[in-house]
């Protein structure tokens, strides 16, 4: 079955998140749409699933214009969605998730899950999925769940499967055998289309790769194109890949953890008697599977955990029990996960936010009033230095792009005198373009002699930047490694698994 797209176009107030987009897609082919964050790829595809209703254009199957304006439309001409954010019911076993909106009763009013267990072992044993129909979903791993998805699509015979990002939570070696099942999809016939930023994989699996950039389709290439032809095509310029990190002895220990235990609020512990430590001149990379704990260690090293024990120490003097403002004068610069949640105010201008850190210190403070030169004359010189694209640093810092957005984080966070960089997921939603940017930022502060905490979902990122890496997996810090670990071999450390061959560092 092949899938047609005709001037598909989306527009939200005055943005246009999908200008009059054309795209096919046949049958045994995988089409891989690729774009920065933002480029408008999950709107044009919740269109075809029947989430979103496209301002004009039109959707073809085998060459018949359909209507599509809720999810059963689209699955009853035979196209199926797994979502970044997985759509499963955790307490619900894999079987009831399965038949959720397809329910069926016995003549004595019992839920017939029987023909959706036969089903699903048809299914996993076709593909390999070793999926087991009455496992409850909560206690499956991330793989396993994103597998369950798939099968929810094939089971209603879709013949058209869109995956929406998804490797971004899964482990290198879950990602290879979600490529692998790609490829026998492929061979008997489903089309695929596989929305992804990430260049690696589009090489490894595609047929062909649709470009869109801000809300364009602007190239299509053939998976033998470089990943460098391909990410100047993402972001409009051409962009270095390559982090380059010089070699360089570390110092002495700057930032030192030591049993350090972070708490829920039901008293649970999410990071579990952690002891590292970061020396000047390096960069620790926290590596892992989201949701290992590494967010709420990454706040609590700025006081932003209320339940924290153990000891945390910043050049041997004791950061629990500090408030966020004396952790920031301590020399601790943050980079949070969420830059509009945790990073920045979005009514407030561009300069202010520069210096919401320091707004009450010289030369930006005279006694009860701020000053408004000296606050503008910051910004023109941020702004400067950080390349910081915008109309005027007097508009709200929520008129910017993400990656100016981050910039804007990075300008102030580094704009002082800082020991200890803390960046938590520091390029989630940016183009390559702006990684590189803030690539070359991180390292730079290393080279400087700062201690950097980098903590990452993203394998490439960890790979190119770390000088050692410590693995979260469930609260526990499994092992320290150096950067001469294999992906491979870090992959089974995030999946729990402990390697032989990984050298403790």
């Amino acid at each position: 079955m092949s899938l047609e797209l005709r001037a598909i176009t989306k527009r939200f107030g005055a943005l246009i998140a999908n200008d009059a987009i054309d795209l096919k897609v046949e049958a045994g082919q995988i089409h891989a749409i690729l774009g920065e964050n933002g480029a408008g790829k999950s709107t044009l595809m919740n269109i075809v699933y029947g989430l979103v209703a496209p301002d004009s254009g039109e959707i073809l199957v085998d060459g018949k214009p359909i209507k599509v304006t809720q999810p059963s439309d689209a699955l009853a001409a035979g196209i199926g969605m797994v979502h970044q954010h997985f759509m499963l019911i955790p307490v619900f076993t894999v079987a009831e998730n399965i038949i959720l909106g397809h329910e069926k009763l016995k003549s004595n009013r019992v839920l017939n899950l029987e023909q959706a267990r036969i089903d699903i072992k048809r299914i996993s044993e076709e593909f390999g999925f070793e999926v087991d129909p009455d496992a409850l979903v909560e206690e499956l791993p991330v793989g396993v769940q994103q597998r369950v998805e798939i099968i929810k699509a094939l089971i209603y015979d879709a013949k058209v499967l869109i995956l929406d990002e998804p490797t971004a939570v899964l482990t290198p070696q879950e990602t290879d055998e979600l490529l692998k099942v790609m490829r026998k999809l492929r061979e008997k016939g489903t089309a695929i289309i596989f929305i992804t930023h990430k260049l690696r994989e589009v090489k490894a699996v595609a047929d062909e790769i649709s470009i869109i950039r801000r809300g364009k389709v602007v190239g299509t290439s053939l998976p033998t194109a470089s990943q460098e032809e391909l990410a100047s095509l993402m972001v409009g310029r051409p962009v270095d890949l390559t982090a380059n990190k010089s070699s360089k002895s570390a110092g002495e220990p700057i930032l030192v953890a030591r049993e350090l235990t972070i708490r829920d609020a039901l008293g649970r512990a999410v990071v579990n008697k952690a002891n590292f430590e970061v020396r000047a001149g390096e960069v620790l990379a926290i590596a892992g599977v989201q949701g290992n704990g590494q967010s709420e260690l990454a706040r609590a090293i700025i006081n932003l955990e209320d339940h924290v024990e153990g000891s945390l120490s910043l050049s041997g003097k004791e950061l629990i029990g500090l408030s966020i403002h004396d952790s920031l004068h301590e020399g601790i610069a943050f980079i949070p996960e969420s830059r509009e949640l945790d990073g920045l105010v979005g009514s407030f201008s561009i300069a202010e936010n520069l210096i919401l850190d320091l707004h009450d210190s010289a030369p930006f403070s005279k006694g009860i009033s701020i000053s408004a030169t000296e606050v503008l004359a910051n910004a023109e010189k941020r702004v400067k230095e950080f390349d910081i694209r915008l109309q005027s640093i007097q508009d709200p810092v929520s008129s910017l792009s993400g990656g100016n957005k981050q910039k804007v984080v990075l300008a102030r966070e580094l704009s002082r005198p800082v020991k200890v960089l803390v960046a938590s997921q520091p390029t989630r939603g940016l183009d390559v373009g702006s990684i590189e940017f803030v690539h070359e930022r991180i390292l730079a502060e290393r080279d400087a002699g700062r201690a950097v905490v980098l903590i990452s979902t993203e394998l490439d990122e960890v790979m190119a930047l770390a000088d050692r890496i410590a693995v979260m997996y469930r609260g526990e810090i499994l092992a320290t490694v150096d950067s001469t670990v294999t992906r491979e071999e870090l992959g089974l450390l995030m999946a729990g698994v402990s390697s032989k061959k990984a050298s403790v560092a």
